[in-house]
């Protein structure tokens, strides 16, 4: 139950240095943990709804039915931010690589190269906005310092930002691009 406390500020002398007699009135209401709310009523009990209905009786949308779906859902959305970003940035040669089956840090990576360490920086930058900006909070990023290689990690996607000269000598599209048939080769 609700308690109701009520309060009054004393009238100022006129010696105060108030040049009127105020008074205020303020009512706090302070509740007591674990009591109902809104006034002393319990709120409103609602009725389990059936698998694939919402609260409202209406059909719920496929992705909340199906914690797959809204997994892809949510991968989708974050690629379609992060290529966003790389293409408003300008930056170079991006290539998304599935890493499902090679390993289980992430499901996708995504490379990208920019003309400069300044370009690169930017790119990673602009990159880490527009996520946030999109509810993705990134998990690290690292090389920011030096620049010449910056990595984001953004949980099921990571990014990596590199100068051309770093992307050519470190080869990674050669040791994650694992396609079908290079997986059948290799195993």
């Amino acid at each position: 139950m609700p308690v109701t406390k009520k309060s009054t500020t004393t009238k100022k002398k006129a010696g105060d240095g108030a040049t009127g007699a105020v008074k205020v009135k303020r009512s706090i209401k302070a509740k007591v943990a674990g009591g109902p709310k809104r006034g002393g009523r319990s709120p409103p009990k609602r009725a389990t709804a059936a698998p694939g209905v919402d609260s409202r009786g209406e059909p719920a949308p496929a992705a909340a039915r199906d914690p797959a779906r809204a997994a892809a859902a949510r991968s989708a959305a974050l690629k379609a931010v992060i290529l966003r970003a790389l293409d408003d940035m300008k930056a170079w040669e991006i290539k998304v690589l599935d890493v499902r089956g090679v390993t289980d840090v992430a499901d996708t990576m995504v490379i990208a190269s920019g003309t400069s360490d300044r370009h690169v920086r930017a790119v990673a930058q602009k990159l880490v906005e527009q996520a946030k900006a999109a509810g993705f909070r990134p998990q690290g990023i690292e090389g920011q310092q030096e620049s010449d290689w910056i990595l984001i990690d953004l949980n099921e996607i990571v990014v990596h930002v590199m100068l051309p000269r770093v992307r050519e000598f470190y080869g990674l599209e050669k040791l994650w691009d694992m396609t079908q048939p290079k997986r059948a080769h290799r195993a």
